[in-house]
Order: structure tokens, then C-alpha cells, then sequence
């Protein structure tokens, strides 16, 4: 610039909000999947206690699950449960919260994501789905388990997870706790145009060519994901079922009555 030509003040202004929003989005960019997959840092047995590790190779490495074996049931194979967890939460965490249906006669594979406890590699939308599908695809193939009722169940970001096992896979129906439409709509809480969401779990789309039973179980009191989310979900398939529950996001008890209503309704499950 030429000396003694100064840049007027509005224009400085406007280029440094240029500035400040560039890096702003820059880094939000980059730190997105810290904010979307927090991971505890807990150290874990080598064997997960009162469940048998599994690892599965997949695309993007090895995938991870515990196995929960029925506690009760026929001798013949039982039917499966495949759980996705939140992501402030690990596998591990999950194992005594299943009780029931195992007393039920079913089997549960509590899926890890990539980066998560055991499990190595980085966590995305791309490497979890990979993951879980690997672990699908090798339960389906195990004699242990009724290939004909797989029920996936997701909650919170394991819902996205769920939903799009539901949509690559055949499943005998699909559970959603406290899980979101997709991450897109969550990008004006940070001020952000969505095009830059690296993971944005469609749910919607996913659950567009998916025509199964399924149950959407949400918080009233959901301040995380706001129960308008577990509306649309359940509005995005015919004759879903939507309950909403007296508790906020990660305090919600298991509602094993009301899921094993939902089972008996398709039957999945026995009457007891």
C-alpha cells in the first residue's frame, strides 16, 4: 500500500472479524471430534468382568464389543441385543444395566467405538459405523445367536449409530434413547454454518429406507438433545413408537417394562 494510504477504520474492523471468524471456524473445525467424543479415561481390565471380549477386524482396524451371555432361556440360539452407548461413556460401564433381558434369555453385545477402552483407532461417524457393522455381520454369522432377531438399541450418539445399523442392515427392530435428528441442527449453538460438520449422523436420512419396528424412548426433561428430537425420529417411520420418560438426558433408568411390551408387541420376545 502506498505510503501515507490508510486503511479506513470500518474496513480494519471488518477484516479483522474476517480474521477472528476464520480461526474460529478453523478451529472448531479441527476440534470438533474432541467436543463430540469425549472419552473417559479409565483403566480397564485386560478382560472385561462379567462379559467375554470380542474384536472383530474391520476397515478402519479392530472393532471391539463385550458380550453378555442369557443368564436364562432355551438351549437353542438367543436373540441379540447390539447396544450403542454414549459418547461420554465406555462399554464397560454398561454391563450390569442389562440384567434383565438376560433373565429374558437374550444375549447383549455392548459395542465399543474406535478409540474408546479397548479399542484402538479414532473415533468418527465413518470408523464407529464401520465398526459396528463388522460386529453385526460376525454376530449374524456366530450359532450362539438367532440371526433373526437382532435388535439394535442406540443411545444419546449411539442412537445415530443405531439408526444407521438399522438402515445397512437387516434388524428386528430398532430402540432409540435420548438421541438427536443429527449433529447439524446442534451447529448454531457454536455459532457455526453446518457445512462444516466433519460427522453429521443423519438420522433422518438414515431411517428413511428403514421400515421396522421401533421404539423411541426420550426425556421430557432433555435439555442436552430436547425432546423435539425423539419426535422426529419416531415421526420419520410409520407407525413408530414414541414414549417420552419423567428424566432428563443421562439420567434416565432403563425402561426394560416398556421395552419388553415393545418386544412381546413384535414378537420377539416370549410371554411371561
Amino acid at each position: 500500500m502506498p505510503r501515507g494510504v490508510s486503511i479506513p477504520r470500518t474496513l480494519a474492523f471488518l477484516l479483522c472479524a474476517l480474521l477472528l471468524a476464520g480461526a474460529y471456524f478453523a478451529l472448531l473445525f479441527f476440534a470438533q471430534r474432541a467436543l463430540l467424543f469425549p472419552k473417559p479415561r479409565v483403566r480397564l481390565p485386560a478382560v472385561p468382568l462379567g462379559g467375554e471380549l470380542v474384536e472383530v477386524p474391520h476397515a478402519s482396524g479392530t472393532a471391539a464389543a463385550i458380550l453378555l451371555e442369557p443368564t436364562s432361556g432355551s438351549s437353542g440360539p438367543a436373540p441379540l441385543i447390539v447396544f450403542l452407548h454414549g459418547n461420554g461413556e465406555l462399554a464397560d460401564f454398561w454391563i450390569h444395566e442389562f440384567s434383565e433381558p438376560r433373565a429374558w434369555g437374550w444375549a447383549v453385545l455392548l459395542a465399543e467405538y474406535p478409540g474408546y477402552g479397548r479399542a484402538a483407532g479414532s473415533p468418527s461417524e465413518s470408523s464407529i459405523t464401520s465398526a459396528v457393522l463388522a460386529l453385526y455381520d460376525w454376530a449374524r454369522k456366530d450359532p450362539r445367536f438367532d440371526a433373526n432377531r437382532v435388535v439394535s438399541y442406540g443411545r444419546s450418539v449411539g442412537g445415530a449409530a443405531a439408526a444407521r445399523l438399522a438402515a445397512e442392515r437387516p434388524v428386528a427392530a430398532l430402540i432409540l434413547e435420548s438421541s438427536f435428528t443429527g449433529v447439524r441442527p446442534f451447529a448454531s449453538r457454536f455459532l457455526a454454518p453446518t457445512f462444516l460438520v466433519r460427522d453429521p449422523f443423519d438420522s433422518i436420512e438414515a431411517l428413511s429406507s428403514y421400515r421396522g419396528p421401533m421404539l423411541v424412548l426420550h426425556g421430557r426433561d432433555d435439555t442436552i438433545i430436547p425432546p423435539d428430537h425423539g419426535r422426529a425420529l419416531a415421526a420419520a417411520v410409520p407407525d413408530a413408537e414414541y414414549e417420552e420418560l419423567p428424566c432428563g438426558h443421562n439420567d434416565c433408568p432403563r425402561s426394560w417394562s416398556r421395552i419388553g411390551r415393545f418386544l412381546r408387541v413384535h414378537t420377539l420376545l416370549d410371554s411371561r
